[in-house]
């Protein structure tokens, strides 16, 4: 029989075994082995890859729900919420009518419409797994009665949908809001992550600047209730011609 010594020391024991899972698979996703809306293996699968129980790995999935890396749904499996959602620098607030409103402000010109095989390379940008074959709608962003662009906009949507490509062209608004009425799904959750980077050399005369000129990569995961990636966007701006600003507020408790 076990005294209260060995039972401290088991159940530490135990802590740390699925510790030390949700920090494996914590790593994979903040590595983008595991894309955004995709789903991880089963419990199963899981517990025979680290050579654990199952409620071992139930305890590490939960330490990734808390940090909002994972959701998990009865009979749905568990899904990759967001692979940056611990990064010290990013803001995850956002209201989906700002980009209603926004998008309300600006018009987008399409320069070009097909159905591209992603790479690893794009699909690391864009967090989703290389080798699918996603619809990509791109051109220039123009803020309405300028004539000097304020951005490159690629629209990225799955494959299965890509016969909306007639509709975007004549459609005025949000794509997601076009998309929504198109699939029946309800986007319910916005991922945004900016990022500076080099002004991408093929686009540096498009935009109508310079190589020197820095720039902006704004990337946004369109997500349904059921984690879903209806669209991912990727814009990339100038630095000059972009801000995004964002107000808080101290909440008074009690």
């Amino acid at each position: 029989m076990l005294n209260d010594s060995d039972k401290q020391a088991q159940k530490q024991q135990k802590a740390s075994l699925y510790a030390k899972v949700a920090d494996a698979l914590r790593h994979e996703i903040n590595e983008g082995r595991h894309p955004v809306g995709g789903l991880l293996d089963t419990e199963a699968e899981l517990a025979r890859r680290f050579q654990v129980s199952r409620h071992t790995v139930r305890e590490a999935l939960r330490l990734l729900r808390d940090d909002g890396l994972v959701s998990s749904r009865r009979g749905s499996g568990t899904r990759v919420m967001s692979p940056l959602v611990n990064a010290r620098d990013s803001h995850q607030v956002m209201s989906i009518n700002d980009l209603v409103m926004f998008s309300g402000d600006t018009t987008f010109a399409i320069e070009t419409s097909e159905v591209v095989k992603l790479s690893q390379e794009s699909a690391s940008l864009l967090g989703l797994e290389a080798g699918q074959e996603w619809l990509q709608i791109s051109g220039l962003r123009y803020r309405k009665g300028e004539s000097l662009p304020m951005g490159w906009s690629s629209y990225y949507i799955p494959h299965e949908y890509a016969h909306i490509a007639r509709l975007i062209h004549r459609a005025t608004g949000p794509v997601f809001v076009l998309m929504e009425d198109f699939t029946g799904y309800k986007v319910t959750e916005v991922q945004q992550k900016i990022s500076a980077s080099a002004m991408p050399r093929h686009l540096a005369e498009s935009l109508q600047t310079d190589l020197s000129v820095a720039a902006l990569m704004v990337r946004r995961t369109y997500l349904t209730e059921e984690s879903k990636v209806l669209q991912v966007t990727l814009n990339i701006h100038p630095a000059d011609r972009f801000q995004h600003a964002m107000t808080m507020r101290r909440v008074r408790k009690g």
